[in-house]
């Protein structure tokens, strides 16, 4: 596997770097485990805390330098970035805040005495995080686990070396000490192997079906616990009753945002039939509006694939929909020159047996769906293998949370896309997966907790 820069918007080789050898593993296992087995993570929470507080505040500071390398390495609009950079710094200020509430013991009424919970840390984890928030989801991991106490070893995404390296270095100067986080650049295999060393006791995975299977068929088999952020083929519903305009424009944004590539991107619009005709017509006229061109521009409204594999991928995807029966409203092709642009696409007339019903479409292609009621759209809104986020947009706030409370994913949002906050739990179920990250959720995935009683007798 190799590790390379390429920025995706000219398609050159900016940088290549080493693979880590299983020398190197050994030594990264050796030092995580000693670590562990130290009183910085057996020890008071209050020595953990201020490296969070600490990088945080390194996050705040280099903004701008953070956002471009991302914006570089994987394409990413620089104001996008930027957002994401400073979402990691509050991320990391989060736990440094709220860690010691949510691991402190927790009370138990027992007939057989006193009883509470404790929460301790487990172990080694293995992280293996994707390209598409190459910050973002390093410190999803990192913060919880680092205030927990549990040391991380982190197979990032082959395209975002350049990313993964500034991270851990930033880590670093924040303080914590050599094991708590550890990049590596190694093989799916070497992954496999580290999952099974006694030494590890879990893995996190944020990725495709196909590298959570593995992941988690591994961990399985050495009786690890794990955790899976997955695929997802989102939502999002407007009803007849919805404030059309705000709709439309937060289904572009909710579309397009990093160029499409984003699990909770809305993919699946399903129109209530009443309102369909004229919000594809403005969801249309949207798209052909869009400003392609360099993320580091700012008047750039859509920047390029991350890569030319993933714009080979989307044509296929592209292609066989139409193929299939799919019509092609608008869009489809990737765009002539250099760089691995690919133009917003609108498909519809998407029957249930076009494998594209099912698929996750990495890119900025919308799916468009016109169902009769609000039956009809939960219906089809659950007829997926995924489950990760969803809109549902009416100004009846009553009919909406019916709506989301019958819709079978992980998170739900009303009049607004699928987002992200420190504060609140973000995960799936299906084969978007399981377990959940940020907020007190995600600290607990990873931590014992151990009760203890006192016998009365």
């Amino acid at each position: 596997m190799a590790y390379q820069t390429v920025n995706p918007a000219t398609n050159k080789l900016i940088k290549a770097y080493d693979n880590h050898s299983d020398a190197d593993v050994e030594a990264a296992l050796k030092t995580a485990h000693a670590l562990y087995k130290s009183d910085w993570a057996k020890g008071s929470i209050d020595q953990r805390l201020p490296v969070l507080h600490r990088l945080a505040d390194l996050i705040d500071s280099r903004v701008e330098e953070l956002a471009k390398i991302a914006s570089e390495e994987m394409g990413k609009l620089i104001g996008q970035s930027r957002g994401e950079v400073k979402l990691c710094a509050q991320i990391a200020r989060y736990y440094a805040d709220n860690a010691k509430e949510f691991l402190k013991p927790v009370p138990y009424q027992s007939e057989l005495g006193e009883a509470w919970v404790e929460h301790h840390p487990i172990g080694v984890l293995m992280a293996v995080e994707p390209w598409n928030f190459p910050y973002y989801q390093l410190m999803r991991v990192l913060a919880p686990n680092l205030a927990a106490g549990n040391p991380v070893l982190v197979k990032h995404a082959s395209i975002v070396p350049h990313c993964a390296e500034v991270f851990a270095h930033l880590v670093r100067e924040a303080g914590a000490p050599e094991g708590a986080w550890t990049n590596l650049f190694i093989s799916s295999d070497q992954v496999a192997n580290i999952i099974a060393d006694d030494r590890v006791q879990g893995a996190a995975l944020t990725g495709s079906e196909k590298a959570g299977s593995a992941v988690a068929s591994q961990a399985a088999k050495y009786v690890k616990k794990s955790t899976l952020e997955l695929g997802g083929n989102d939502v999002f519903v407007v009803l007849d009753d919805a404030d059309l305009e705000k709709a439309v424009k937060i289904g572009v944004q909710a579309r397009l945002q990093n160029a499409g590539q984003v699990c909770t991107a809305a993919k699946r619009f399903i129109l209530h039939e009443k309102i369909a005709d004229a919000f594809l017509d403005k969801l249309t006229q949207a798209f052909q509006a869009v400003k392609i061109g360099d993320p580091l521009d700012e008047s750039t409204k859509l920047g390029p694939l991350s890569s030319k594999e993933a714009q080979e991928t989307l044509t296929k995807q592209v292609n066989e929909a139409v193929k299939n029966g799919a019509t092609l409203k608008l869009g489809g092709k990737p765009v002539q020159g250099e760089g691995s642009f690919f133009e917003p696409t609108i498909l519809t007339d998407i029957a249930r047996d076009n494998p594209a019903y099912y698929e996750e479409f990495f890119g900025p292609v919308a799916q468009v769906y016109v169902v009769k009621d609000d039956d009809a759209a939960v219906k089809l809104a659950n007829d997926s293998h995924y489950g990760l986020g969803g809109a549902v947009f009416s100004q009846n706030i009553d009919r909406a949370k019916k709506m989301a409370s019958r819709i079978e994913t992980g998170m739900v949002y009303i009049n607004w896309l699928t987002d992200t906050a420190a504060e609140l739990p973000f995960g799936g179920v299906k084969r978007s997966g399981y377990g959940r990250e940020l907020s007190d959720l995600g600290i607990k995935e990873f931590v014992n907790q151990k009760l203890v009683v006192v016998h009365k007798g």
